[in-house]
């Protein structure tokens, strides 16, 4: 089961759904915002990909942050992740978790080497 965070009104993450089923691997969506996020989760994200690649510093949810949170954001470590829990939607997405493996953004190369398809 692979398991698609992000938010369902997103059309990064709709045509990542779409390509999982059409390829037919089991997934299911984790919305940040019905679902939420916790720190926990976030800290292991930065850990295993880091903030350059997590963070999307292209929207509006980064741009609204202030240069205090944006400052922490780039110093990494816990902060970081405290952060990123509390406005999930400055998170990239989708984050694609195959388990022992998470990718960042849409790879639909990548995805079909993880999932075997």
């Amino acid at each position: 089961m692979v398991t698609i965070y992000g938010i369902k009104n997103c059309d990064t993450v709709r045509k990542s759904l779409k390509w999982f089923d059409a390829k037919g691997v089991e997934n299911k969506l984790h919305d940040f915002r019905v679902d939420g996020i916790d720190v926990k989760t976030i800290a292991g994200w930065l850990d295993e990909v880091g903030g350059k690649v997590l963070i999307n510093k292209r929207g509006p949810s980064y741009r609204n942050l202030s240069d205090t949170d944006k400052a922490t954001l780039e110093q990494g470590g816990p902060a970081a992740a405290e952060i990123l829990a509390a406005n999930p939607t400055v998170i990239k997405r989708p984050v694609v978790d195959f388990g022992n493996t998470r990718t960042v953004a849409y790879d639909e190369a990548r995805w079909a080497e993880l999932a075997g398809v």
